[in-house]
């Protein structure tokens, strides 16, 4: 397209010279490493508004009563049924494994009836209002890693352009931060603030840095950006890639840091929306319905202690920069080395400190996404899983709140729960197998009148089974109570009796993928504890299913169990089939239900019935409709499209615009030979034009040659075709 002349002369306008920079001047803010084995109280910082500390004692009360009292009256209803002639070693086994399951139910049923109280004759969520003025400066914080440009620049343009509706645009600047590997997203993610730019206006302060390597990963991104930039700033409102908020929440968050000098993270709830599979839709349903009994429950009694889940909450610079600074542990993964699961270890410290960590669960105009499908979920939470269970290492940290603690056992449990249940499950049927084919052993050497042997009181844990139902499906059963009785969230959603079907849809749907997650979390849990750790791959967003043949292969030994048991119990007793029918049906129907998961099309048959329907869906929030308009504005104009090396080889503006972003180049030690940048330019030297560079570099290489000026400069120089022979 360009001449080596046009391309080479030193003396070549540069159209991008007069454009703001991508990058604000930097202003350094220390964050220091902070200690794990060693804390003094002489750490802990002054209260600069002790009135305003208030303690929930009496919703903790009620909580750790509660929990107690019901785990008390299952493990009594539980050991009633196995002490039938004596308890055996099996016995116990499952007595215990059922006691640590219920006690987890239990915990988060009390917690439910405290947001039940809470939410009580009040909308789950309400519109904040808006303070009269702001006098601090926010950074809201975009982390990138190899997603959709235009999904994500399309978001960050629907929120500056509200808050700046609001009249509030001069306290906030907006950082995209990217970490992304992939050397054509990595240009696309430039062509995509380009356009913003040009579309905004040059003075919109909305800025733009590449990392050429993800140390630390997502910490390691907002730490970066603290230590350069932090001290331009009094907070920082942290978004995930697919998180959107209303200007009147980004608002409202910044007011609410302000009025309060002691927090440090202020959370709030975001709900999923724009979703339209059919597990996307059991979720973003139940994030609506249930949603904010959870998160009302908890945000009474945890209070000021309570915890981080990484995105759409605002963070006060001075705590994060101060009490935030992550270690690596000691050891190599999956238990040691980077701290995966951070953002509950950034709350914790910054707890520590004595910064007030918090939550604003009725805020509305918080929202996510969430992955579209079953196989989705358990890659993710193969991840979660691995930093939750590392958290264990966590749990002896000195000057940790009480809760603190707490939170790192509850992600830990969270993933425990499944081979426990599982567990339970196994123990269950190794005592039913006990009972029908192996001849009791009448007499042993010990003396006894009667012989130990299993005998269960049928009738009692058929009593016990209903229970432990009731217990698990009281907190849904609380959130649907509250939705109904929101008069407008009610006919948004379709109406009481298509809410009510709704819900007994999404219980018996999550009640059948439930043992698949079970058997899902549990080989995750195994594979860590073996010491396989898991990588940090970009999770998909747009809605869509996996090939068949992936589903069959990840769920064909979910099948396989489900038979052998079904085969097994039906052996044994038929009783014992239809105790354990939920489980069984999962696992037999695992393959059709993890393709219906993500099949777009019956997510969108239920939601043209009006089944599964949220108020946001009935009446859409402008922002996200904004945001789609910007995606689609800017996708249409080619943002997301391309090969890198193709689009600065042919674009002389868009290629100096590019060098412009580019940091200044690292000195190389002498005698040091970075091995992918002398193949990058061997072979760009060697190659006569741009085709056939682009077929010998590999995709390492593509990324050394977008960050070195003197390989671009090679790049630039050759001609898009071959040299005709002569």
């Amino acid at each position: 397209m360009s001449s080596d002349d046009e391309r080479g002369a030193p003396d070549a306008p540069d159209a991008a010279a007069n454009e703001p920079p991508a990058l604000p001047p930097e202003r350094p803010l220390d964050m220091p490493t902070q200690p794990l084995k060693s804390w003094s109280k002489a750490d802990v910082r002054q209260l600069a508004n002790p009135a305003g500390w208030r303690t929930p004692v009496v919703s903790r009360l009620f909580v750790a009563t509660a929990a107690i009292a019901v785990t008390g009256l299952g493990v009594y209803q539980m050991y009633k049924v196995v002490e039938v002639g004596g308890v055996t070693l099996l016995e116990w086994a499952l007595l215990i494994l059922f006691v640590v399951n219920f006690a987890w139910i239990a915990l988060a049923f009390a917690s439910s009836v405290v947001g039940l109280v809470a939410l009580f004759g009040r909308p789950a969520l309400k519109q904040p209002g808006l303070p009269e003025r702001l006098t601090a400066r926010t950074a809201v914080l975009m982390p990138i890693y190899n997603e959709q440009p235009s999904r994500v620049f399309g978001a960050v343009e629907a929120v500056f352009e509200d808050v700046k509706r609001l009249g509030f645009g001069d306290h906030f600047d907006y950082f995209l931060l990217s970490d992304t590997t992939d050397p054509d997203v990595w240009i696309a993610e430039e062509r995509a603030f380009l356009l913003l730019r040009e579309a905004l206006g040059s003075d919109a302060r909305i800025y733009y840095r590449h990392r050429a390597k993800n140390h630390r990963r997502k910490a390691g991104n907002i730490e970066d950006f603290v230590t350069r930039w932090g001290g331009g700033y009094d907070h920082m409102l942290i978004f995930d890639a697919d998180s959107l908020m209303t200007g009147h929440a980004v608002i409202a968050l910044a007011a609410a840091m302000e009025a309060d000098p002691d927090a440090g993270i202020i959370q709030t709830l975001p709900l999923v929306i724009n979703r339209n599979t059919l597990f996307a839709r059991l979720q973003q349903f139940a994030s609506r319905v249930y949603g904010p009994i959870i998160a009302s429950g908890i945000a009474v009694w945890y209070g000021r202690d309570g915890n981080y889940w990484g995105h759409n909450a605002i963070i006060r610079m001075e705590a994060f920069a101060g009490g935030a600074g992550l270690p690596d542990l000691p050891g190599e993964p999956p238990f040691g080395g980077l701290i995966m699961s951070h953002d509950f270890v950034e709350a914790a410290l910054i707890r520590r400190k004595g910064w007030a960590v918090y939550m604003l669960p009725q805020l509305e105009g918080s929202y996510e996404e969430s992955p579209p499908s079953l196989i989705d979920v358990g890659q993710r939470d193969r991840r979660w899983c691995q930093g939750n269970l590392q958290h264990s290492a966590l749990l002896g940290t000195r000057g940790l709140h009480p809760l603190s603690r707490h939170h790192f056992l509850n992600g830990i449990f969270s993933y425990l729960a499944s081979p426990f249940w599982m567990f339970m499950l196994l123990c269950g049927i190794a005592l039913a197998l006990q009972a029908n084919f192996i001849r009791p052993e009448y007499f042993t050497d010990e003396f006894s009148l009667f012989p130990a042997w299993p005998r269960f009181d049928a009738e009692r844990a058929l009593q016990l089974f209903g229970a432990t139902m009731a217990i698990l499906i009281a907190p849904k059963l609380f959130g649907l109570v509250i939705h109904l009785m929101d008069g407008p969230a009610r006919r948004a959603g379709g109406g009481f009796v298509r809410i009510v079907v709704s819900s007994l849809i999404e219980i018996v749907m999550s009640s059948l993928f439930a043992p698949i997650m079970m058997l899902v979390q549990s080989g995750s849990v195994f594979q860590i504890l073996l010491g396989r750790a898991t990588g940090w791959n970009p999770q998909r967003r747009d809605d869509g299913s996996i090939p068949f043949v992936d589903i069959v292969r990840r769920h064909r030994w979910h099948t396989a169990l489900g038979v052998v048991t079904l085969v097994t119990g039906a052996a044994i007793a038929p009783s014992l089939v239809a105790w354990m029918s939920p489980t069984i049906a999962g696992l037999l129907l695992a393959i059709p239900l993890s393709w219906a998961s993500g099949h777009l099309g019956a997510g969108l048959a239920l939601k043209r019935l009006g089944l599964m329907l949220i108020p946001e869906e009935t009446d859409v929030p402008p922002i996200a409709t904004a945001a789609k308009a910007s995606a689609k504005r800017l996708a249409e104009a080619g943002a997301d499209e391309g090969d890198g090396l193709v689009a600065l080889h042919d674009d002389p503006d868009f290629f100096r615009a590019h060098e412009r972003m580019l940091p200044p180049a690292p000195r190389r030690a002498r005698g040091v030979i970075e091995p992918d940048r002398v193949m990058a330019a061997a072979k760009l030297s060697e190659a006569d034009h741009l085709s056939e560079a682009l077929g010998w570099l590999s995709p390492k290489e593509r990324s050394v040659v977008m960050q070195d000026r003197a390989l671009l400069d090679l790049l630039v120089r050759l001609p898009v075709e071959a040299p005709a022979k002569p």
